[in-house]
C-alpha cells in the first residue's frame, strides 16, 4: 500500500454466493465490489496529503470532531462507511449453526431472557432505522445492548464495542427482497456467523 492510498478493500471471507438463499449473490458482488469500494476510494481520496493518513480506521472514526473542519464530516462518513461493512461482511457466514454460543449465548439470556426475545428486539430495532444506517449488538460497561445508528455512524464512535451488526440500507437487500426489509432481516438471521460474534464478545472488555 503506498503512503497516500493505505486503505483496501479486503476480499469477501467466502465467495459472492455462499450465502444463497438467504443473500443473493449479485447483492453480495455490488455491495462489497461497488458501495465498499466506493468509501474506500472515497476515504483515501479525502486522506490524500492531508497529514492524518496513517490514522486507523478506529483512530480516523474516534478523532473525526477533531480533524481539520472541511475533512471531518466526510472522514467520519467515509471511513464509518468502511469499518461498517468490513464488519457486516466478516459478521455473516452459511453455516448450520443459527443461534449463539458460549458466552455470548450466556450474556443474551441474561439480558434478553432468551434467543427468541433477542431476535424479536434486535428486528424491531432494524426496522425502526429510520432511512439508512445499522442495528448493532454491542457491549457498554459490560452489559448487552441493541443500539441503532443513521448512515454510517458507528457505535465505537460511542466507545462502545460491537459484537454483530445488520446493514439496512436498501442496497444490502433491494434486489432481492425489493422493499420488504423485514424479509430480509430474517434472512439475515440465517446468515450470522455465532463464531465471530463469540469472538467479538470475549475480546470486548
Amino acid at each position: 500500500m503506498n503512503k497516500y492510498y493505505p486503505f483496501e478493500n479486503p476480499p469477501l471471507p467466502y465467495s459472492y454466493d455462499a450465502l444463497n438463499p438467504y443473500i443473493d449473490t449479485k447483492t453480495m458482488e455490488l455491495h462489497h465490489d461497488k458501495h465498499l469500494q466506493t468509501y474506500v476510494d472515497n476515504l483515501n481520496k479525502i486522506l490524500k496529503d492531508s497529514g492524518f493518513q496513517n490514522l486507523s480506521l478506529e483512530q480516523l472514526i474516534y478523532n473525526a470532531d477533531k480533524l481539520p473542519e472541511d475533512i471531518s464530516e466526510p472522514v467520519r462518513n467515509n471511513a464509518g462507511g468502511v469499518y461498517n461493512h468490513i464488519f457486516y461482511f466478516n459478521g455473516m457466514i452459511n453455516s448450520p449453526l443459527k443461534s449463539p454460543v458460549g458466552n455470548l449465548l450466556n450474556a443474551i439470556n441474561k439480558e434478553f431472557g432468551n434467543f427468541e426475545n433477542f431476535k424479536k428486539e434486535f428486528k424491531n430495532s432494524a426496522m425502526s432505522v429510520f432511512g439508512s444506517g445499522y442495528a448493532w449488538l454491542v457491549k457498554d460497561k459490560g452489559k448487552l445492548k441493541i443500539i441503532t445508528t443513521p448512515n454510517q455512524n458507528s457505535p465505537i464512535e460511542q466507545w462502545l464495542c460491537p459484537i454483530l451488526n445488520i446493514d439496512v440500507w436498501e442496497h444490502a437487500y433491494y434486489l432481492k427482497n425489493y422493499n420488504v426489509r423485514s424479509d430480509y432481516i430474517e434472512n439475515w438471521f440465517n446468515v450470522v456467523n455465532w463464531e465471530a460474534a463469540e469472538k467479538n464478545y470475549n475480546l470486548c472488555s
